[in-house]
């Protein structure tokens, strides 16, 4: 079970012998999963100020480039990494899903420009690495009725790469949370067929609360005012508004006394025999609340980030909102690890000729 559970210590890196480059890469948790499967992280660029620091803070040997990636994209971008055309092994990194405009027939790159996808096809373009690795939210499936990913994937093709998509669940891969994401995995073209790269197996153990909410070090992090604690101190673990009198969760709901729907979500409290629900970017959002399961406050920025699986001595920067925010958007450290570690073992076989 010991081993499931979320990395509490330093994460050392495996032997490097693969490069990658992350785009978006936030506070670090997709990041810190590739590094611990073996990659070398050649650089990683990130617009927000807090998060670049995390960044730099916890890992001063990473190239960390704090700019927009509008600003970096237009380069010629194998001088600017010094590296060949082809010579990068992994592109990583997931770009905020956004319309595009369907401009053209084709729903091409052309489509995409004026979104922040534009600029990671461009990386993609210009490097050719020989492969990518695309995370985003599960809804990216649907978004626009499909046509964001269709038009998407119509542009990874375009670029030469073959690809693959699978949902996968952050329970699934030794973190105490559910938090499915969509992995898309290239590989490019004349590559295809020497490279080959399976989705991880899901874990036979799956942590809850309990597996990592013991001991957790201090840290920031936010309370509820005293009208919405005594509310949640009626709650039970693992309840929500339906476990508490009518009337008071009436007057807590107003209006959202009366929308359709379950509204699990409004005043939901955690159980320490469950996983955690995807972690938030704000410690209360009415209709998605996270109450912690033996006190009623949220979770502290620390136990977020011991359910997104990052290891404590990860040291966060900025205001605890910025905390909070980085955390949130994280991808869960111990799947990052389980995906990256597929990719390296396909480029394992590809270099010994297997």
């Amino acid at each position: 079970m010991e081993e499931h559970i979320c990395m509490n210590t330093s994460v050392a890196p495996a032997e490097s012998a693969f490069t990658t480059i992350e785009l978006f890469a936030g506070a670090g948790g997709l990041a810190l999963g590739i590094e611990k499967a073996g990659f070398d992280t050649l650089a990683l660029i990130e617009v927000d100020r807090d998060a670049a620091d995390t960044l730099k803070r916890n890992r001063p040997q990473w190239n960390v480039i704090c700019d927009d990636i509008a600003n970096i994209s237009p380069l010629d971008l194998p001088e600017y990494f010094n590296i060949e055309v082809g010579q990068l092994d992994m592109l990583s990194g997931g770009a905020p899903c956004q319309a595009f405009s369907y401009a053209g027939k084709r729903l091409g790159l052309e489509d995409t420009r004026g979104t922040l996808f534009y600029h990671y096809a461009i990386f993609l373009e210009k490097l050719k690495p020989k492969t990518f690795l695309f995370e985003n939210v599960r809804g990216l499936l649907t978004h626009d009725g499909g046509k964001t990913y269709t038009t998407i994937t119509n542009v990874f093709e375009n670029a030469g790469y073959t690809i693959q998509k699978k949902i996968l669940d952050a329970w699934d891969y030794g973190n105490a949370q559910k938090r499915e994401r969509l992995i898309t995995i290239g590989v490019r073209n004349d590559l295809v067929g020497k490279i080959k790269i399976d989705f991880p197996e899901p874990h036979e153990y799956k942590p809850v609360l309990r597996d990592v909410l013991q001991d957790v070090p201090d840290s920031l992090g936010t309370q509820y005012s005293k009208y919405k604690r005594d509310i949640f101190a009626l709650v039970p673990p693992g309840g929500y508004w339906r476990d508490i009198p009518e009337d008071i969760a009436k007057e807590y709901m107003k209006s959202c006394w009366y929308m359709g729907g379950g509204r699990t979500g409004i005043l939901r409290r955690m159980s320490m025999d469950e996983p955690s629900l995807a972690v938030l970017t704000s410690p209360s959002q009415k209709q998605t609340e996270r109450c912690h399961p033996l006190e009623p406050r949220p979770f502290t920025v620390r136990e977020n980030a011991r359910i997104q699986s990052f290891p404590d001595d990860w040291e966060f920067c900025g205001s605890v909102g910025s905390q909070y925010k980085q955390v949130g958007n994280a991808v869960p450290v111990n799947l990052a690890y389980d995906i990256a570690l597929e990719i390296k073992k396909g480029l394992e076989r590809f270099q010994c000729g297997n």
